[in-house]
């Protein structure tokens, strides 16, 4: 109060009084009790959903157990566990495939260049990413012996007059390091099926290389997608070799129009074992990762049409 004097104890009253003030107007503006909040204005939220990836073009072996970053037109770069225990990272992945995007996931062979099967606008941009000729067949990732059966004819189940019943040695090989070209059902897009070959042997036929991959990050996309992925193995741009560091894959390809990367640690460049079933007897017409088994013939080393049939498999 004007001209008022006043002593030590009511100073010290009147500055007890004005904290009390304070404390009870910052609870008040914090929207938790115990924590402050700032009086500045918040920042206005971004338009792009938070997902669990590092958004960089060349990206680094980062783990995040949380949120951190977004995706504004950049790569993504997604580091998953090999055993799938994490499978909760590939949310936003399978969001983007199902958008129409085309990227890399690990399968129990080597990395993979995928997109939606069902998206024909995915699978001509990934064919312009691997610059993958019109003519030549992609494979499909499979979740089960049931999508085998829905986009293909099916493996020769034996007749009662000799044909042995290749089903049930198949079934004892898969889910593993097997690619399985069989005649393609009507449900195969046109832009899959091999077509505008020269091999006259093969010139009327429509063959697609399937195949079940023993991936834990793999079949837990496939899973998530509820429906197969078109494929392609990853090579260096100029070299037919295969690519194996998902971080190398990412810069190299990323330039390329890739949308996103699944890192499931680097692997080894062994591939797939191919066995055409089209004919009369299951013939291996590329050695991989997959052990000759006896029901299989190897094919003629010779053999002209071995390039045209096998597809771009991982």
């Amino acid at each position: 109060m004007a001209g008022t004097k006043l002593c030590g104890g009511d100073t010290a009253f009147l500055l007890r009084s004005h904290l009390h003030s304070l404390e009870a107007a910052t609870r008040r503006a914090a929207p938790f009790p115990g924590r402050v909040s700032s009086l500045s204005p918040k920042p206005k939220p971004s338009r792009f959903r938070i997902v669990a990836m590092t958004v960089k073009r060349s990206p680094k072996r980062l783990k995040y157990s949380a949120p951190r970053f977004t995706k504004e037109g950049g790569l993504m770069y997604v580091e998953a566990d090999p055993s799938g225990a994490d499978s909760w990272k590939l949310e936003p992945v399978v969001e983007l495939l199902k958008e129409g995007a085309v990227g890399v996931v690990p399968t129990d062979t080597l990395y993979a260049i995928v997109c939606d099967l069902k998206s024909h606008s995915a699978i001509e941009r990934l064919r312009r990413i691997k610059n993958v000729e019109p003519s030549k067949p992609l494979s499909i990732l499979c979740r089960s012996l049931r999508d085998i059966d829905t986009y293909t004819t099916g493996f020769p189940r034996g007749d009662g007059q000799g044909h042995a019943n290749i089903f049930r040695a198949v079934k004892h090989c898969l889910p593993g390091p097997y690619t399985f070209i069989l005649t393609a059902s009507k449900e195969v897009p046109k832009k899959c099926v091999r077509y505008g070959t020269t091999t006259a042997k093969y010139s009327l036929r429509k063959h697609v290389g399937v195949r079940i991959p023993n991936d834990a990050i793999c079949q837990a996309i496939l899973q998530k997608m509820d429906a197969p992925l078109i494929s392609t193995s990853v090579k260096w741009l100029k070299d037919n070799e295969w690519m194996v560091d998902p971080v190398v894959i990412a810069d190299t390809y990323g330039p390329e129009g890739l949308d996103f990367v699944v890192d499931g640690g680097v692997r080894v460049a062994e591939p797939s074992t191919v066995v055409d079933m089209t004919g009369t007897y299951p013939k291996i017409i590329r050695q991989g990762k997959g052990p000759k088994l006896y029901w299989m013939e190897e094919e003629d080393a010779n053999s002209t049409a071995i390039e045209d049939l096998i597809p771009s498999a991982t």
